[in-house]
């Protein structure tokens, strides 16, 4: 689909419009000494809040004002059908463990779409103040320090590199061992970031974010921001990625490759 300018001015102030919107809801429970947290699945603990729900259900309040005949995709409320060949796909709070463990390493997660996939995204970490944003030719952070672009970096060694997931297991035991296969060869390994790891790669402060058992509203705001910044985010075998699954994003083309070459032999598990 092509998006004329107007359009995509629309668009992007529509995101911006729901993170304003979802930004207080989140911050108004964020270490709430009374906050609840209910379990979504009971095989794992995957904790999900009064703030989750009500964050995702004050964005879908504004688009039903703005934007009502898009489509919409969340976390928590499910999908609704549109008309006009746009998704929303909402994620009112990645990181929930972090969230309810006080950890300013969650965010807002806000994209746009159409049939080819994610076409602009914020990941908005509100305690902090800072949005990142990108799509549509351009990528930036506004937030304490100001304004500024985002530009990924130009690391091209994997045994310079910076690699970051959310979990140590990081998926099934074979998803595991495949990212240790590339994190023993990297120069250093961090935990526990959620989509903040995808922030700071698209900052130029890290090379790459490794990840599996995704779903699409866990991606597809990354994968806009990242690629703005000139980095690239593909599933294990370098395909799309926009549906989740297994995810590697890389700062540039260099280092994506060096990672590839390790993750895509891993089986199926």
């Amino acid at each position: 689909m092509t998006v004329d300018e107007s359009t995509q001015a629309e668009l992007v102030r529509v995101a911006h419009a729901l993170a304003e919107a979802a930004r207080p809801v989140t911050l108004a429970y964020f270490r709430a000494s009374d906050l609840v947290a209910e379990d979504k699945d009971g095989s794992h603990f995957d904790p999900v809040t009064v703030a989750d729900r009500s964050a995702e259900a004050a964005m879908r309040a504004v688009l039903a004002e703005l934007r009502p005949d898009d489509a919409v995709v969340g976390e928590e409320h499910g999908a609704t059908v549109g008309t006009t060949g746009f998704t929303w796909v909402l994620d009112p709070i990645d990181g929930t463990r972090g969230y309810i463990s006080g950890t300013p390493t969650w965010g807002i997660l806000i994209s746009v779409a159409d049939a080819t996939g994610p076409l602009f995204g914020i990941i908005d970490q509100p305690y902090i103040g800072e949005r990142f944003s990108g799509g549509f030719g351009n990528a930036q952070i506004d937030g304490p320090g100001g304004a500024r672009g985002l530009v990924t970096r130009k690391t091209r060694n994997l045994s310079d590199a910076t690699v970051m997931t959310t979990f140590p297991e990081v998926g099934s035991q074979v998803e595991a061992r495949a990212f240790q296969a590339v994190a023993s060869q990297a120069r250093l390994t961090r935990y526990g970031m959620d989509c903040y790891a995808y922030a700071l790669l698209a900052a130029g402060h890290i090379d790459l974010v490794i990840e599996a058992g995704l779903q699409a509203y866990d991606i597809q705001a990354p994968i806009a921001v990242v690629t703005a910044a000139g980095g690239l985010v593909t599933n294990w075998q370098g395909g799309p990625a926009h549906d989740g699954g297994r995810v590697v994003a890389a700062a540039n083309t260099d280092i994506h490759a060096a990672a590839l070459a390790i993750l895509r032999d891993a089986p199926e598990s």
